[in-house]
């Protein structure tokens, strides 16, 4: 473990964080791009779906790629929940809402066993289980601290959290009309479920007696918080962060219903 005062203002440049990074991007304008005329021709594609796609990217970095990684990676558990929080609530969903749904509609349309592959991953029951497990799984002791050592582990906890983030936010936020986003009263069903579904590791981490990771336990105090402290602030992040975020859709989920409801003469 690097305990070092340059690793506070360290910024990845790794070759394979960064040209993975430059990959989507390139492939993402490849698609809107040359690929738009002959997909679909008289597609308008909205400024805002670019920014909310570059956005996406951005805050992916930000959360892998900047000193809050490392920040958390030696240091303090509560910035490594941030970092989480990120992964799972901000980038990929504003990636889904920078792809055009009118291009994934024509791209599936002639791809019927693609189209049922997805449609299998982003079912409510499918997208909330393996959101909740994957999140669940990577914050068991064993697991935790093999991706703290392991780069390579490391990324596979980051990649699949991205991922199954992103799955959970197609029933809510979808705007493709062969991946349809579900009814408001079912998605709001669902929000609740995954909310509670996160409740256990939320409250393992915060109540806990004792440190649960070795490597905050040794690791070198950069701030008046104990190691317990440090898990239990972390626990108490994770859990604002899921109540705002789900606070924040079902106010949307009610307010957009609303609008659809006839008005009284």
């Amino acid at each position: 473990m690097n305990n070092s005062p340059v690793t506070l203002s360290h910024w990845h440049t790794e070759p394979t964080l960064i040209g993975g990074i430059l990959f989507v991007a390139w492939l993402y304008a490849i698609i809107i791009g040359p690929c738009r005329t002959s997909i679909c021709p008289t597609l308008c594609l909205p400024a805002k779906r670019i920014l909310f796609f570059a956005l996406g990217i951005l805050t992916f970095y930000l959360a892998v790629g900047s000193p809050l990684d490392p920040l958390g990676e030696n240091f303090l558990f509560s910035a490594h929940m941030i970092q989480h929080n990120v992964l799972m609530y901000v980038s990929p969903l504003l990636v889904l809402l920078g792809l055009p749904p009118e291009l994934i509609d024509r791209f599936l349309e002639k791809r019927p066993a693609l189209e049922w592959i997805i449609k299998f991953l982003v079912h409510p029951i499918i997208a909330g289980l393996l959101f909740t497990i994957v999140f669940s799984f990577w914050h068991i002791g064993a697991f935790y601290e093999a991706a703290l050592r392991d780069k390579v582990i490391h990324m596979a906890e980051h990649l699949s959290m991205f991922f199954v983030s992103f799955l959970m936010w197609v029933p809510i936020c979808s705007e493709s009309k062969r991946i349809p986003q579900m009814r408001f009263g079912p998605q709001m069903l669902y929000v609740l479920g995954l909310m509670l579904g996160q409740t256990p590791i939320f409250a393992f981490l915060t109540f806990s007696e004792e440190v649960l990771y070795d490597t905050y336990f040794y690791a070198e105090r950069i701030m008046n918080l104990s190691p317990l402290e440090d898990q239990r602030a972390g626990g108490v992040l994770m859990k604002l962060a899921n109540m705002a975020v789900s606070l924040g859709v079902l106010s949307s989920i009610f307010y957009r219903w609303s609008k659809q409801q006839p008005t009284q003469a």
